[in-house]
């Protein structure tokens, strides 16, 4: 079935059965069950080859992401920096989200800050070396700035840790409908997941968020995902049904076949469609300069030829 087109989104409607399972079935036999299978090999992350850039979109199409290895991954920082973005402007990724973090590159820098800096990155856990738990970039932001693609390149890896994990949220979405449809139905009312306002320097820096775990365009049949597995300033709908699809939802994210673990070296990176993903803590390099460094952006746009 062709990604992006309204005969997708009825496989979402639980009344169609039969189109669902087709949809299903196809779905799980392209399912990788190791990082490696989505690794695509790149001479140039500035201007990838068409062969280079049709085995990344294949992979986005079928898995929603793509891992890749940038051949000559020792470029310095600024230089990387430029490629990178070319890299996401080649797959159509041209509208950035207004992160508060970033750079006027629009790359947001992920490394550690100590936390009794003044920098405005401080005390934020993507700036330390803790371990992030499960979600989806954005799962606060406004529909209007939903993040729908995010990519991100690794300059300096962590010498110890740092291992990420990653789960496309359409197979999310089969194992909770397989084990029972209705936790598609609590997990897409929307007011399912509400994060509380942050207010910040005495002012509200930004909004509640109230909305579902997953939403699907009717036309394109495009799925979004918004999920985070924060235990603090986060509240999610009290009833029955809700719970326990959110406890079933952290289950699969434990368990699943399909969860890919990877720990991105210097020069390597994942382009996604936004899926689900964590970190777990890492010992950093406290020389200067010398840190586990990573660079993400953060797109309004989907990776073009997979969506709408």
């Amino acid at each position: 079935m062709k990604p992006g087109t309204k005969e997708q989104a009825a496989i979402y409607r639980l009344d169609r059965t039969e189109v669902y399972q087709h949809w299903r079935d196809d779905k799980l036999s392209h399912a990788p069950i190791d990082a490696s299978e989505i690794l695509v090999e790149i001479e140039d992350i500035g201007a990838p080859s068409q062969d280079e850039s049709a085995e990344i979109l294949r992979h986005c199409c079928h898995n929603n992401m793509a891992l890749y290895r940038y051949k000559n991954g020792d470029d310095d920082e600024q230089s990387a920096r430029s490629k990178a973005h070319a890299f996401a402007h080649h797959f159509g990724l041209h509208r950035v989200e207004q992160h508060r973090s970033m750079n006027p590159d629009g790359l947001v820098s992920i490394e550690v800050i100590n936390e009794n800096s003044s920098e405005g990155r401080a005390g934020f856990i993507p700036y330390t070396d803790k371990p992030i738990s499960w979600h989806t970039d954005g799962y606060y932001n406004p529909t209007a700035s939903r993040v729908k693609a995010m990519m991100m390149h690794c300059v300096r890896a962590a010498p110890e840790g740092g291992l990420t994990e990653l789960f496309d949220p359409e197979l999310a979405y089969i194992r909770l409908r397989d084990e029972n449809p209705d936790y598609i139905s609590a997990l897409s009312h929307r007011r399912t997941l509400t994060i509380p306002a942050f207010a910040e320097n005495g002012g509200v820096t930004r909004a509640q968020s109230v909305g579902p775990v997953f939403t699907w365009d009717r036309y394109t049949g495009n799925l979004h995902m918004r999920f985070t597995d924060r235990k603090r300033n986060i509240e999610w709908c009290k009833d029955e049904i809700t719970a326990e699809a959110v406890g079933f939802l952290r289950h699969v994210l434990e368990s699943d076949e399909h969860v890919l673990k990877y720990k991105m070296n210097a020069g390597e990176g994942i382009i996604c469609n936004n899926v689900l993903h964590n970190r777990s803590a890492f010992e950093d390099n406290n020389k200067p300069n010398a840190g586990r460094l990573l660079m993400r952006a953060r797109y309004l746009d989907r990776i073009e030829g997979t969506c709408d």
